[in-house]
């Protein structure tokens, strides 16, 4: 099976590339396919002709985007939009990961979002990200779209950064009023891949590990797994503002996933798994 991957740089892209080694992976950065150039994109997947083309290139930079609007939506909405055009051109599936900034995280936590709940993005990256997946169903193609949230793996994240500030400090302040499901990309890949293999149903799924917790809890246990003993403060989200507004509900559920026998670990099971290869 031929497939290619862009954004190979990311956190995402390697743990795709990681865990799809049998088959005949091309993998390209922005230097060698700027997915927002339509006609380079719709030369190089012709010329390719992959069998799927998994996309781990985005915006991400939620702060940043509140700035760059044009930017952003530049490539997670027009670069988006051109993967789809080439994907429909050459008949292939596209496998596209958008997030929980869809919906506007005000749900009452009581509750759960599901593929069907009303989408509302309240900041630049989740307005740019939702018309991406508006673009790949305006081309009636064969398409997943997986929908993920507190990601972390290779390179920077959250659970490095707070093991540094948890050897370096006596006490951490973490935001204790935002609730959500920390996703180990090595797992996300895993959805991907099995989710292709079973050949399940195309449309969209939410796909973070299971369980849900808060960025407060999510600390508390990184320090328990970890070994260490800095103090963990809860704070509100009032108390730590940022340029763009952070849901207070990320919570996805999963069902819609787990009815296809998708395989997703416990985010505490995950996270042992990826503190045994970073310390």
């Amino acid at each position: 099976m031929k497939i290619l991957i862009t954004g190979a740089k990311g956190m995402l892209a390697q743990a795709v590339k990681e865990k799809g080694k049998e088959e005949e992976l091309i993998l390209t950065d922005a230097q060698e396919l700027d997915i927002t150039n339509e006609n380079r994109v719709m030369q190089k997947i012709a010329e390719i002709k992959p069998d799927y083309i998994i996309n781990c290139a985005a915006y991400t930079a939620v702060d940043k985007a509140e700035e760059e609007y044009d930017l952003a939506e530049k490539i997670n909405c027009l670069g988006v939009e051109n993967l789809a055009k080439a994907a429909k051109q050459v008949g292939c599936v596209l496998v596209h990961v958008s997030t929980d900034y869809v919906f506007n995280g005000e749900l009452d936590t009581t509750q759960v979002y599901t593929e069907t709940s009303a989408t509302d993005p309240v900041t630049v990256y989740g307005i740019t990200k939702l018309h991406g997946e508006e673009k790949i169903r305006e081309q009636h193609i064969p398409y997943y779209i997986f929908r993920t949230a507190w990601l972390y793996g290779e390179g920077n994240n959250f659970v490095r950064t707070m093991l540094k500030l948890g050897k370096e400090k006596e006490e951490v302040n973490v935001v204790c009023d935002q609730h959500g499901s920390p996703t180990y990309t090595e797992d996300l890949a895993s959805m991907i891949y099995e989710a292709i293999y079973k050949k399940i149903p195309y449309g969209i799924y939410h796909a973070t590990n299971l369980g849900y917790t808060t960025w407060y809890d999510f600390t508390k246990e990184i320090f328990k797994q970890a070994g260490i003993s800095c103090k963990v403060n809860a704070v509100t989200s009032e108390e730590f503002v940022r340029p763009a507004k952070r849901p207070k509900n990320s919570m996805l559920s999963k069902d819609k996933l787990l009815v296809q026998g998708i395989t997703i670990p416990m985010w505490q099971e995950a996270l042992s798994r990826y503190l045994k290869k970073e310390l």
